[in-house]
């Protein structure tokens, strides 16, 4: 079997879960698999003598657009796989000489948690994001399979976009599972990865540190993004000197390794890749109950709702106060090994293809 893998970004969860997901699969001598892209910011040497570069600036380029489908053309896969929005949109031009997934990885930013769950009266996003989301409805019902990472994305899928369920597939992403090194201690240096924007909550753990976080606590900060400057400034004002901003790091996992316990006070997620790659270091995760995330952790008590200062500051008070947050990380590391185990994820890949080349 030959699986095309299609990418428009260098960086960013679909990428890393693309790379986990071809190395795996190509290790396992089951398929003959190729990624079409840009080169991967992060590990991107594990796909060497796998990748072909290839080049999609914006979804307007329609001359780059043809190029992608002309290298892939070229190669004769049996599946091509798009593993972002704009990859999608490329590849939907394939359906009728290939069989075409797509992943679906997440809405546009405007789009609230009560909209996406569907909460009555709720305010909906953007013109352009409907826009955007009707885009995506289309390639969703075009495409032979779209696969969610999380249930919550299936369900947004169905009631909001009207695709229809026979042509969803829900597999959990993948992450590398490095030795589990729980915390030793109490926690006291946290650690926040993700884009500096407003939809990622940064500015709410901000508010919801000063009075919990213990004497020697610390912030880091992993991540860049537009609101970098008003960030930082926030941070001098209310825990001077005890927030580090790294900007982008290509080495979480040992960014993870350094630090106790990860927050992730996103107001919108569906399947965070950091929080995964937390929970197979060991460390205990403080986050917002946003699309897949309590599927995840399977602890409310870990859990505040999005955008919810006061939530998140009894949430961080309980981790900064368990003598042994330890325990709780060993449980996560075992959680991690089952549901994101990057062989699991390939082998629930393999199924899925074999299942649409059967139907042909």
């Amino acid at each position: 079997m030959r699986i095309a893998y299609l990418l428009t970004q260098d960086r960013g969860g679909p990428v890393d879960v693309t790379v986990r997901l071809a190395t795996t699969l190509a290790a396992s001598g089951e398929a003959e698999v190729r990624v079409f892209g840009p080169a991967p910011a992060r590990d991107g040497e594990l796909i060497e003598g796998l990748h072909e570069p290839v080049t999609v600036a914006g979804k307007t380029d329609l001359k780059a657009g043809r190029w992608a489908r002309d290298a892939l053309r070229a190669w004769q896969p049996d599946v091509v796989h798009a593993q972002d929005r704009r990859a999608g949109l490329v590849s939907a031009g394939l359906r009728l000489r290939h069989k075409v997934v797509q992943t679906y990885h997440g809405v546009p930013d405007d789009v609230s948690e009560a909209w996406f769950r569907g909460a009555a009266g709720a305010e909906g996003p953007s013109r352009y994001t409907r826009t955007v989301l009707a885009a995506d409805a289309s390639v969703a019902r075009f495409v032979h399979r779209t696969v969610v990472p999380a249930p919550a994305m299936g369900e947004f899928l169905q009631r909001r976009l009207r695709v229809p369920a026979h042509r969803l597939a829900h597999i959990d992403n993948c992450v590398a599972l490095p030795e589990p090194c729980p915390p030793t201690g109490p926690v006291r240096r946290l650690l926040f990865v993700g884009l500096l924007v407003e939809r990622k909550g940064l500015a709410t753990l901000l508010d919801a540190l000063p009075g919990v976080l213990p004497p020697g606590g610390s912030l880091t900060v992993v991540g860049d993004g537009p609101l970098r400057v008003s960030l930082e400034e926030h941070a001098r004002r209310v825990l001077p000197g005890r927030v580090d901003f790294l900007g982008f790091r290509s080495d979480v996992p040992a960014q993870l390794r350094r630090h106790d316990a990860l927050v992730l006070p996103s107001h919108l997620e569906q399947q965070p890749l950091v929080v995964a790659e937390a929970m197979a270091a060991g460390k205990p995760v403080v986050a917002t109950d946003t699309g897949g995330v309590a599927d995840m952790l399977s602890d409310p008590a870990t859990l505040a709702a999005p955008g919810d200062v006061e939530g998140l500051a009894v949430c961080l008070k309980a981790l900064f106060d368990d003598p042994a947050p330890g325990r709780a990380g060993a449980a996560l590391a075992a959680r991690a090994r089952e549901l994101f185990a990057p062989e699991v994820c390939a082998r629930r890949h393999l199924a899925l293809y074999r299942e649409i080349l059967a139907d042909a």
